[in-house]
Order: C-alpha cells, then structure tokens, then sequence
C-alpha cells in the first residue's frame, strides 16, 4: 500500500494505488455522511485555513462544506483585509498563521508552484492542499473529475477522453491529464486554437489537434474548458462568436461521440462561448455531478492528509 499523504500540492507522478484510494475514499465518505446529511467526526479539532489568493465560489465553498463534515474548525482567510494587501511577504504571513496551530492550509495562487513553497518554507507540520496554482495544478478538480468519470465509465482502459477549450492556461487539464495517464486511459485527445495549446512536448501521452470534430469523433467523456481571459495576452484573446463555431459543443456536435458520452465542464461555465445551453443543462451533462463529488472528493483528501 502506498504511503499516506502529508501534502497534495499536484497529481503528476502520484502513483494509481493513490489516486484509486483517495477515490475509493470519497466513496466512503459520501455514504459515511448519508450524502452531506450527517456530520463525521474524523477531524473534531482539527483547524483548517482556506487561503485564496484568487476569486473562487465552488472549490472554497466546496473545501469549506468537506471540512465542517468532518468536524473540523475552518477559517476563512479574507486576503483584502490582511497584511498581504500592506506587502507583508507570502512567507512572512505563513510563519504568522503556523503560529496559531493550523492543522492545514488550503492554498490557491495565481503563481505556479506557490504550494510547494510553502512546504518548503512551513516550519511546523502543516499539511499544504494545492486549490489552484497558476496555470500548473488543480489536484482536487482532477480527483472530482476521475470520481465523476469512474461512476459512469468505470474501466478506464476502454475510455477515451477529449479536453477541449483553453489548455495552455489550464490548470485543470494539466491535472486530468495527469490523472488519466495515471489511470491508465485508452486515448486522450487534447483540442484547441494553435494560440491557446501549450508546447506539444509538455503532453506527449496525447493525441493534439485543432479540429474539434475530429478529437470527439467516438468519445467516452467532453470535457471543456473555460476561455480564461484574465490569463491571456490581448493576442491571445479569439473572437467569440468564430471561437462557439469551432470549438463549442452543441448538440450537432456532440452526436460525434459515443453513445451517451459524458459531458463535464469545471466552471464557472461562459454559455454560448464554450458550451451550449442545450447540452451544459442536457441529459448528458454531468457538470452538477462533478460539483457534488467535489465535496467528497475534498473530504477523502482532507482526512487522508489529517487522518491520525
């Protein structure tokens, strides 16, 4: 069996076994808490810190939610109101917060590889849990969308899957990659403008193309990616209604993918950019799926990284 995990800061190079137990576990803790109705009582005082460098509604809320279930005590880091917003150094702040006996600290940055600097530089045994770093890591996400894939397409081996949308400033398609090769995927098929996909070195486990219909040709599961424009260069920036005609997903397009092809988006959803209404509210879409599981998946990480 694997090691425990002190930290999660990204899912590349994380082993199977690890990936299956932590699935397995937000299984167990969605039945454990009667599907969020009972509280569990893993981590009763315990004392968890979100710190969210960026606007988050689902992932805060979500890591917030799985705390409490688990009986933990969780504060809520307002950075406009704290000595980050006077200069007071990111390191400086972690030192001041480890002295009040954190637990743990949920960390999102719009600066890559902010999670792993602060295991670096944590002089206490704080564990780190990564909610977004940049464009590198969004490991929870990834674990959510494994979750939600398992439940409908179990054998992995068979599964092939599309990332569409803006992967060069994606985060979360660097973690489902990360995830499925782990996994042991079939077939993953990267899709996007030639602006808006990172190096083909970075994904060589994948099939890379610009033509949409041809990546979701027989797909399992779509998942689509938002246009991240407080990320992007102004050149970087595609006209809207030409980006919907080639690389958003309606109904005429999604009737290229298998049968009953899983829809799954992260959010926040931009309708009639990147996805139809018709498909993000239709009767293949998965997307409140992944939102619940989120919660769970969040609850499995937090009482492995805490667990006694």
């Amino acid at each position: 069996m694997s090691q425990r995990l002190r930290h999660l800061t990204t899912l590349e190079h994380l082993p199977r076994e690890t990936i299956e137990r932590l699935l397995d576990r937000a299984e167990t803790m969605r039945e454990g808490c009667a599907h969020g109705t009972r509280k569990l009582e893993l981590l009763s005082g315990r004392t968890i810190l979100n710190l969210f460098f960026e606007p988050s509604t689902r992932t805060r809320t979500s890591f917030e939610l799985a705390a409490r279930r688990l009986g933990a005590d969780v504060i809520n880091f307002d950075i406009g109101f704290s000595s980050t917003s006077k200069g007071e150094a990111l390191f400086d702040t972690l030192h001041t917060l480890e002295a009040m006996h954190l637990d743990a600290i949920v960390v999102r940055h719009k600066v890559s590889g902010t999670p792993e600097e602060l295991v670096r530089h944590a002089m206490s045994g704080v564990s780190v849990i990564n909610a977004g770093d940049g464009n590198r890591a969004h490991p929870t996400q990834g674990l959510l969308d494994m979750l939600t894939i398992r439940q409908h397409r179990p054998d992995f081996s068979r599964l092939t899957v599309v990332i569409c949308g803006d992967v060069k400033h994606s985060r979360v398609a660097r973690s489902d990659v990360h995830a499925l090769t782990a996994l042991g995927a079939k077939e993953i098929r990267l899709c996007s403008p030639k602006a808006l996909m990172p190096s083909p070195d970075e994904f060589p486990q994948c099939v890379i193309t610009e033509d949409f219909d041809a990546a979701i040709e027989g797909a399992d599961a779509v998942i689509m990616l938002r246009l991240q424009k407080e990320r992007m260069a102004v050149t970087d920036l595609p006209d809207e209604a030409a980006y919907f005609t080639r690389y958003g997903l309606d109904n005429r397009r999604l009737e290229r993918a298998s049968k009953g092809a899983l829809v799954m988006h992260p959010g926040p959803i931009n309708r009639g950019i990147e996805i139809a209404s018709e498909v993000a509210d239709g009767p293949q879409s998965r997307i409140l799926e992944q939102v619940g599981n989120g919660v769970f998946v969040r609850m499995a990480v937090l009482a492995e990284v805490l667990g006694r």
